[in-house]
């Protein structure tokens, strides 16, 4: 996370006193391990497929993505702060130890976000996990359905666009909502993707089936570093899973700036700063993020 936040400049927001403080981040996922950069600061927890009350992660995936929106790096003297290192997090358990889920556990977690938004502040839902388009047609267009709808309860959606590319059509679900924000890896070309498991060029890509851009905003995924389920560690991971809370934790810097945007000024206010010039023209993408042009 160190050599994020210095790529970013994370630091122009958090010396202004910007660290996502107020603002809540709802992480679907498979679930959270309290590790100690993140303690004091979670909400809150729900477990939709056991039904446990306190938090644990038995998969690794939520805890290292609730990292990078949100550590605030104690644990490694500040090497390991996320990009909201004052936010709150709010974990919801909706997949297995081995990352594994379904439409009727994502509706139920949704159903019950949409009841306790208000209770817990939630003004983000990030989402890095994906279904493949050869689901069954009607569970994509529910899944659709349910982002959609937290979208039109004031609460910004940020979804993975998944490792299948490089080809085009390649973004999972939800990602492909025309609705949400999109997050795609910036630097999914380059060495560092070696010994990762992941193919040269492996962020989704579009355009979608309906013409529709995706994913609109790159941001850093590949070889990051944030919080493990063992010990108050760390560990190294890589993806469009890891790129996501990358733009997670820079909107909730924004909303503790400007906490009266709705998801729609979000959004927009990332089409209006991403950086053009970030050589992902083939991508047909907005840009990559710009941290300090979205926090101006």
């Amino acid at each position: 996370m160190e050599r994020i936040r210095e790529l970013l400049n994370t630091s122009y927001a958090h010396k202004r006193g910007y660290t996502g403080k107020g603002i809540t981040v709802a992480v679907m996922d498979t679930g959270l391990f309290l590790h100690k950069d993140l303690r004091g600061r979670v909400k809150g927890f729900y477990d939709v497929l056991g039904n446990e009350t306190e938090c644990y992660d038995d998969n690794g995936h939520g805890t290292h993505v609730a990292g990078i929106i949100g550590s605030d790096g104690c644990a490694s003297r500040g090497e390991y702060m996320g990009m909201a290192p004052g936010c709150g997090i709010l974990p919801i358990k909706v997949l297995d130890r081995r990352g594994g889920g379904n439409t009727r556990q994502v509706k139920k977690a949704i159903r019950w976000m949409l009841e306790h938004k208000d209770e817990y502040n939630i003004r983000i839902l990030n989402i890095s996990v994906g279904m493949l388009k050869s689901a069954r047609e009607e569970e994509q267009v529910e899944l659709i359905k349910l982002v959609e709808e937290v979208w039109d309860a004031g609460i910004v959606v940020v979804a993975a666009a998944g490792n299948n590319g490089p080809a085009g059509n390649s973004v999972t679900i939800p990602g492909i909502c025309r609705t949400i924000i999109t997050v795609g890896s910036s630097d999914d070309d380059n060495r560092q993707t070696q010994g990762q498991g992941l193919r040269r060029g492996y962020s989704g890509r579009g355009p979608t089936d309906s013409c529709v851009i995706k994913p609109e905003i790159l941001a850093p995924g590949t070889k990051i570093t944030s919080c493990d389920v063992h010990n108050d560690g760390y560990t190294t991971k890589s993806g469009t899973s890891m790129a996501t809370p990358v733009v997670s934790g820079a909107i909730a810097l924004l909303l503790s700036k400007y906490p009266q945007m709705s998801p729609k000024d979000v959004k927009l206010r990332l089409y209006q700063t991403a950086n053009r010039s970030c050589d992902r023209k083939e991508q047909h993408v907005w840009g990559c993020l710009d941290l300090v042009r979205l926090m101006h």
